[in-house]
C-alpha cells in the first residue's frame, strides 16, 4: 500500500495530510512567484515609443525682422570715380604773389584737396566757378560779370594731393555786368589791400589777401 495515500507514523493520518497540503501550497506559491518574475516585462527593458511628427513640439516661429535697408548707390562721375562729398574737399584761393607792383597783374587760381583716403571727382568747370575780389564789403571784381560760354569740367582728386587750377589774370579793374563793352575804372592801388575768394559749386574758400602797389 502507498505511503503517500496512507502515511505511516505515530500521529493520525489527518496531521500528515495537513502537512502535505501546506508543503504543496508553499511549492505552488513559489512557482507562481518565479513565473511572474520571468514572464512580467520589466519597465527598463521597454523601448521608448518613437514620437511622431505630430507629437513634436512646434518650434517658435521666428519673429518678423525688419528688412535690411539696401545701401544707397554711390553716385559716380563721368570718369567713373565716386563724387566727392563737399564736406571732405578743401578749397583754397591762390594768388601768385602777395604784393603787386604797378605793372604786375595778379594771377588768380584755386587749389582743391581731397581729405579722404580714396579718390573722388568734383565739378570744377567755369560753369560752377567764380572768382571774387573784394575790399571790405565792396565787391570790386567778379569773373562771372562778363563771362561767355562757361564750360563744364571735372577734376579727379587723389587722397591728400592738392590740385591747382590754371591761373586766370585780373586786369586790376572794377567790373559790373553792364560794363563788359565799356572802359572800366582801375582799382585803387598805392598799397591797397584786396581779398580773393573762390566759389566752386557748393564750396567756398576763405579769403586770401594781397596788395596792389
Amino acid at each position: 500500500m502507498s505511503t503517500f495515500r496512507n502515511p505511516v507514523g505515530p500521529q493520525s493520518s489527518k496531521v500528515y495530510w495537513r502537512r502535505r497540503l501546506v508543503v504543496a501550497l508553499g511549492a505552488i506559491a513559489v512557482i507562481i512567484v518565479i513565473v511572474l518574475i520571468v514572464v512580467q516585462p520589466r519597465g527598463g527593458d521597454q523601448p521608448a515609443p518613437a514620437s511622431s511628427a505630430s507629437e513634436q513640439p512646434e518650434a517658435d516661429a521666428p519673429a518678423d525682422e525688419p528688412a535690411a535697408e539696401e545701401p544707397e548707390p554711390t553716385a559716380t562721375s563721368s570718369s567713373g570715380a565716386a563724387l566727392c562729398n563737399p564736406a571732405s574737399v578743401a578749397l583754397a584761393a591762390v594768388t601768385d604773389m602777395e604784393a603787386y607792383g604797378p605793372e604786375s597783374f595778379p594771377q588768380l587760381s584755386f587749389s582743391l584737396t581731397n581729405e579722404t583716403t580714396v579718390e573722388c571727382a568734383v565739378s570744377a568747370g567755369s560753369d560752377v566757378l567764380e572768382y571774387r575780389i573784394t575790399s571790405g564789403d565792396d565787391l570790386i571784381w567778379s569773373s562771372t560779370d562778363c563771362q561767355t560760354d562757361p564750360q563744364a569740367a571735372e577734376a579727379v582728386l587723389e587722397p591728400g594731393v592738392p590740385l591747382t587750377s590754371t591761373p586766370l589774370g585780373w586786369d586790376r579793374t572794377r567790373s559790373t555786368p553792364d560794363t563788359c563793352d565799356a572802359e572800366r575804372p582801375a582799382a585803387i592801388a598805392d598799397g591797397a589791400s584786396y581779398d580773393l575768394t573762390v566759389v566752386l559749386g557748393e564750396l567756398q574758400s576763405e579769403p586770401t589777401r594781397f596788395l596792389l602797389n
